[in-house]
């Protein structure tokens, strides 16, 4: 009951242009939770251990780019939780505006709650060092 009325808070029945997310990487129930998703349904691509696939910058064969790395190694800390729950929710395409960008990253909405995205997206901030999150805060908190 507390998670969800933790996650409520973050989330507060976001429609698109709703409100800001901001991740809750310091609630030990929403990092529990998303730990499992995580592991359910990013971690094939993402890496277990959030490191990404080999050569996550250059382009495969297909012309895709492999899928980065969540860990402090990779850009996900350099951005707001809002932007992540975005891109994760309704796809590269949709947060850049072009319905054509070819990319592996499925959209999760409808698949996935929004609970669960930032569930998942606070998962992976809490595993980031101290630094990289202070960082990550500075930037949600628009410093």
């Amino acid at each position: 009951m507390a998670l969800a009325a933790a996650i409520s808070l973050a989330v507060g029945g976001l429609q698109a242009g709703d409100e800001r997310i901001v991740l809750l990487d310091a609630s030990p129930e929403t990092i529990a939770l998303g730990e499992v998703v995580y592991a359910e349904t990013c971690a094939s691509c993402h890496g277990a251990d959030l490191e990404g696939q080999p050569d996550w910058q250059s382009r495969g064969a297909d012309g895709l780019l492999p899928a980065p790395p969540h860990d402090a190694s990779g850009h996900t800390w350099h951005h707001d939780g809002d932007t992540l729950f975005r891109l994760t929710k309704y796809g590269i395409g949709a947060l850049i505006g072009d319905p054509d960008h070819q990319t592996d990253m499925p959209i999760y909405d409808g698949i996935l709650s929004d609970d669960e995205i930032v569930a998942a997206l606070s998962y992976i901030k809490s595993t980031w060092p101290e630094e990289i999150r202070a960082v990550h805060d500075d930037m949600e908190n628009g410093r």
